[in-house]
């Protein structure tokens, strides 16, 4: 008597959207495994752990935070090109409420002795946090006016923030890279409770966004308005509000991911914080699966693993000696990859690969 086997079902495998992302990710770490001696190593010190793989998920944190704001954008159609930008607002945000005396505020006691002061400042921190996310949705909010409301493309409304965005940021510290002595607020980068605090927090923005798409009728409405807008709208939904929905809370997310970045270095740079990381973001999203300029079916966990396939990419590159310089041309390769895996010609040869090798198991 035959014995029926477990079979996996090698089609439904590749058609994953979670497929691409695993595999390249898969693909980075056994190149590592192979070539980069000491790759996997952990090390306990003074209750933290370290290696090569923590500083992955250390690192890649601001870029799996926008990804996630990221998506919801993406899914609907659109894009947000500025969240780099509204990062740099929200650590200037932050840094100023910290210590505001650049601008002229007079503060009581001597100004000097605040120096190298571990739990000096001037407003509370968990003031700090949410003024400065509070700005960082204000921004996501005029994002969406233009795109929902004015009707605007997109890519045009988030260039607008984009452009103006540093030089709004550089205002509002006159110009002046604020140190940030406060612990409190620097635990948010650099804090560890065995593993970094900021994969915690990447954690609880993760669950809290899969619960608002996959346990609430969110994550329906922004698919719905992704795939036909006009369809969404003779259906009953407000297209406009979930557009605007979508936008507030990527500014929200590039809110996070500049108090994160800020206070990793512990200083505001409305020059450097969140450079060129929309472009991060938006690959990250396009690695996990979602669409981008045609919006529809979105994967928050693709979009995550995305952002830990750049990362890991970064971090396999500086392993193995090659140049800051040349890790654009990297990523560039990455583009053209993740292009082609997408392509309709590789996808139907993978299907038909994955047919051929599944009837084979099941004539065997």
């Amino acid at each position: 008597m035959k014995t029926l086997r477990p079979s996996i079902n090698l089609g439904r495998v590749v058609e994953s959207r979670l497929f691409v992302p695993v595999l390249a990710l898969s693909v980075i770490l056994l190149f590592d495994l192979v070539f980069v001696r000491g790759f996997f190593n952990l090390e306990m010190k003074d209750g933290h752990l370290y290696g090569s793989l923590i500083d992955i998920l250390r690192n890649s944190a601001p870029t799996v935070v926008l990804a996630i704001g990221m998506t919801l954008v993406i899914a609907t159609g659109g894009v947000d090109l500025s969240v780099g930008a509204i990062m740099a607002i929200a650590g200037s945000v932050a840094c100023i409420l910290i210590d505001p005396r650049i601008v002229g505020l007079n503060l009581q006691g001597n100004i000097t002795a605040v120096v190298g002061d571990p739990t000096y400042s001037f407003a509370p921190i968990p003031v700090v946090i949410l003024l400065s996310l509070l700005a960082a949705v204000a921004c996501g909010l005029w994002n969406g006016l233009l795109v929902s409301f004015g009707r605007i493309q997109p890519m045009v409304a988030t260039l607008i923030l984009m452009i103006a965005g540093r030089g709004i940021a550089q205002l509002i510290t006159n110009s002046i890279k604020i140190i940030i002595f406060n612990d409190s607020f620097a635990y948010i980068g650099n804090g560890f409770i065995v593993l970094p605090f900021s994969l915690f927090i990447v954690v609880a923005l993760f669950v809290g966004a899969w619960l608002l798409t996959r346990r609430t009728a969110i994550g329906l409405f922004v698919e719905s308005v992704g795939i036909s807008f006009r369809a969404s709208l003779y259906s009953g939904i407000n297209e406009k509000m979930i557009k605007l929905f979508a936008y507030a809370f990527c500014g929200f997310c590039a809110g996070v991911a500049g108090l994160i970045s800020v206070s990793s270095i512990r200083t505001s740079d409305a020059n450097q914080i969140g450079l060129y990381t929309e472009l991060d973001a938006i690959l990250a999203v396009v690695i996990g699966g979602t669409l981008l300029g045609t919006g529809g079916r979105f994967s928050l966990l693709g979009s995550v693993i995305g952002g830990l396939v750049i990362q890991a990419t970064q971090t396999s590159m500086y392993a193995i000696g090659v140049a800051a310089s040349a890790i654009t041309a990297v990523k560039a390769v990455m583009v053209i990859s993740v292009i082609l895996l997408y392509s309709q010609q590789v996808q139907d040869l993978v299907r038909k690969g994955a047919g051929r090798l599944g009837r084979k198991q099941a004539a065997a």
